[in-house]
């Protein structure tokens, strides 16, 4: 499960981001980005093992600290996952594109916009995206992955370290690697889907952290694996070569003499990411829904369908938000809102689990001061452009708070 949740969009298109910013140092950043992203998977499993609800972070905000932050957390988390399933469906629309041989962007935000139509059809008919099917989509997208590596390692040694060298970028290295660990902190962001699953395992308290661990250390040791064979075997500037569409890894596998391995790729991230895109659909309807029922949002968010299957509002509002970002056609706009956004969700989580009784706790605070720090750190990272739209987001979002805090008073005494 924890595979399925994090590897994604991510590996096929972050890394490509991220390595036109810090060159060869992608692969520092992946490391680094791993460790914020442990610490913050063991605040999150805390936090799960001692209130067990669906809702994440926007659910801890209002248990452990207050409202204002618990919806800030929630308004955060639908602002993050928006962006992570707009990058997911041009990510998806540039490696079908590529592999067909259309070479032009021109076609990339419409086929990305009928991905959307047509997943969006798929979650209004109440379909689940089922344990059978996250096992089919994972294991094709790390058979993939294996061929990628498998066909790039030959050429890795055939060059050495001719395309790794020099390491660290010429100019601003250190803002560089900054800037490309928080892109690469997004890649990991499926951990807190093993943190929920606390009410269907055995001795949560153990299993759910070794869970945590485990795939953490799977993930960084999988996507260090492509940096490294993706860097050394064809160059930074072809893993970063978003000119043509955004495929990175299908552009640099084509440059490997096994064949057959680029389409290998392109299918692999194609159904990863429509799974990933499925996935964000339901489950940011699902927030919404939440919310609505909470009067966080307007309660017209709440409406099911006749069968009672699917908030089919909520599921059109987050499907019309998802297109209007798709729309940008830039998959490093969407990522980078994307990374400023979750890191500081993901902020309001180690704070939350500072919050914990001593009793309640799992780990030593260390931890989720590590996870709040680092995530605060690497948000000022992201483009400066990036940031100022990212707050001025969050302010409207409580400027929203405020105001429908003052109108439902008068909506309840109106009857």
């Amino acid at each position: 499960m924890g595979l399925g949740s994090i590897v994604g969009t991510g590996v096929f298109v972050s890394i490509g981001i991220a390595t036109g910013i810090a060159g060869s140092a992608v692969v520092l950043a992946v490391a680094i980005a791993a460790i914020v992203a442990m610490c913050n998977g063991l605040s999150a499993a805390q936090l799960a093992a001692n209130h067990p609800v669906s809702g994440g972070t926007y659910e801890y905000g209002y248990r452990y600290l207050n409202p204002w932050l618990g919806f800030t957390a929630g308004w955060l988390f639908l602002l993050a996952k928006t962006a992570s399933a707009a990058t997911a469906a041009l990510g998806f629309a540039g490696y079908l594109l590529a592999a067909i041989g259309v070479t032009s962007s021109t076609w990339l935000v419409a086929v990305a916009l009928l991905a959307v139509l047509l997943l969006t059809l798929l979650a209004l008919s109440g379909l689940q995206r089922s344990n059978t099917a996250n096992v089919v989509i994972v294991s094709i997208t790390l058979l993939a992955l294996g061929a990628f590596i498998l066909a790039g390692l030959p050429v890795l040694v055939a060059k050495g370290t001719t395309h790794l060298i020099p390491f660290f970028p010429a100019e601003h290295p250190v803002k560089a690697v900054l800037h490309a660990s928080a892109l690469m902190f997004v890649a990991y962001t499926g951990y807190g889907r093993i943190a929920t699953m606390g009410e269907e395992a055995r001795n949560p308290r153990l299993t759910i952290p070794r869970a945590i661990v485990i795939t953490m250390g799977l993930t960084m040791f999988l996507y260090l694996a492509i940096a490294v064979v993706g860097v050394g075997a064809v160059g930074t500037e072809s893993l970063s070569n978003f000119s043509q569409a955004a495929a990175p890894l299908e552009i640099a596998a084509r440059q490997f003499p096994t064949p057959g391995v680029a389409m290998m790729v392109a299918i692999g991230a194609m159904t990863a990411m429509l799974g990933v895109l499925l996935n964000l659909i339901l489950g940011l309807s699902r927030v919404l829904l939440a919310m609505g029922r909470r009067r966080d949002m307007p309660e017209i968010v709440a409406r099911l369908n006749r069968a009672r299957t699917a908030p089919v509002v909520a599921v059109l509002v987050i499907s019309g938000a998802i297109a209007l970002l798709v729309c940008t056609g830039n998959v490093k706009t969407t990522w980078s809102f994307s990374a400023f956004t979750v890191l500081v969700y993901y902020a309001l989580t180690n704070l939350a689990a500072l919050r914990l009784a001593p009793a309640e706790r799992l780990y030593p605070q260390w931890i989720a001061w590590t996870g709040l720090v680092s995530c605060l750190l690497l948000s000022f990272w992201v483009e400066p452009e990036i940031w100022f739209v990212g707050v001025g987001l969050i302010l409207t979002g409580l400027v929203w708070k405020i105001a429908i805090g003052r109108l439902m008073p008068t909506q309840k005494n109106g009857g």
